[in-house]
Parts: C-alpha cells; structure tokens; sequence
C-alpha cells in the first residue's frame, strides 16, 4: 500500500503496517491486491503510543495476538483471558519496530515545485546546483531549506524517493533492471547497493522475506 497525508507518504509492504493517530486526514492507494486488518485504539488505551505516522514491522508475537484477537466477540473484563489477550497486544504497539519508508513532502513553494518534478520523474539527474538554477534561488539556500522543511539533504530526499518508488515498482513485478534504470542508476549493481544499504538486503530478497 502507499499512504499519503499532508506530512508525506509511507510504503507499506507486505505483512508490515502503518501506525496513524487518530483524526489523521489520509488517502490510501493499493499497488496490488492487498489484504488488510487494522485495529482501532481507544483514545484513553492510546496514551504513549506514537503521535506522528510510522511504516512498522509486526513481530510474531503481535501477529498472533491479531489473529486472536480476531475471535473475541463481545464486552469482556480486564482479568479476563480476552481482556489480557487485549492488555499484551497495547504494551507490544509500544515497542514496534520503525521501518525507514517514509518520504516527507515540503510545503515551502520552491521545495514543492522540485520536488514535484522529481516525483514525475525519478531518473532525472540534475544536481542540486542544476535545480537551484531551475527555481531560481541560491544552491545554499535550497540545501538549507531542505535540511529545515525536510530534514534531509537534497540527496538523502532523492534517494528515498526512489526507495520507496522501487519498492512500488518492485511489488507490480518489473524487473531490477527496469527499476534500477528507470529511477536513474547507471546499473542494476549500483542500484542494488543503494537498496541494501537501505534495508539490509538486496531487492530480490526484500519481498520473499516478508511472505
């Protein structure tokens, strides 16, 4: 799934997930045929979980606790087996694993227009000093207010960029080689050594894993 919000996108691959608070404004787009189950905290059990949105990994453990708590019916009291059931799956929401597949999106006009085009299309390589020229403003200054919007570098929001545009691509089963040339790497090996670094594993990996 890709999940959008004013505050970016996120890639939820398979058998992982997304954490949103409540009252987040979001649209949700499915790469392919997706199966999904989502649990709903109530606000006065959500205390101390996450207030901004996460892409996460579900250990075993949680996974489990899901399915099980898939067959509880009806009210149930807090020394129950079902109440504790629900009173173990809250304490491990608060130690889910934060995965590296979100992209932030800026609000500041010339950040936007770039960015924009970037997102359009992924292979363009002009350099920061190239797209400064573009929006007409100082190369210092497009670093700066991408380090202040973003927190990243030009660079590191490139190369995110087509992280999680792989990841898409990757899912809808093209090749690596289509992929890695498509998000402008002068290789197939080049853009496996990105990938790696990013997620611990090479593309043709990244998927079989998560079956």
């Amino acid at each position: 799934m890709v999940v959008s919000s004013e505050a970016g996108q996120w890639i939820v691959p398979p058998t992982q997930a997304i954490w949103m608070p409540a009252h987040t404004a979001h649209t949700v787009r499915m790469v392919n045929a997706v199966t999904m189950r989502t649990l709903y905290i109530q606000p006065d059990a959500a205390r101390g979980l996450p207030q901004r949105c996460h892409t996460v990994a579900i250990p075993d453990l949680l996974r489990q606790l899901i399915l099980s708590a898939m067959d509880i019916k009806g009210d149930y009291t807090a020394d129950s087996r079902d109440g504790r059931l629900m009173g173990l799956l809250l304490d491990e929401l608060n130690f889910l694993p934060v995965l590296p597949l979100h992209l932030p999106l800026p609000t500041h006009p010339y950040l936007v227009e770039i960015c924009r085009q970037l997102l359009d299309a992924p292979d363009d390589k002009r350099t920061l000093l190239e797209w400064a020229q573009v929006v007409g403003v100082d190369p210092k200054t497009v670093q700066r207010t991408f380090a202040q919007q973003l927190s990243m570098t030009f660079g590191q929001w490139r190369q995110q960029a087509r992280l999680l545009m792989a990841l898409e691509r990757l899912a809808t089963g093209r090749s690596i080689l289509d992929v890695a040339l498509g998000l402008g790497y002068d290789s197939p090996s080049a853009f496996t050594a990105m990938f790696k670094k990013q997620l611990g594993v090479v593309p043709s990996e990244y998927f079989r894993l998560s079956e």
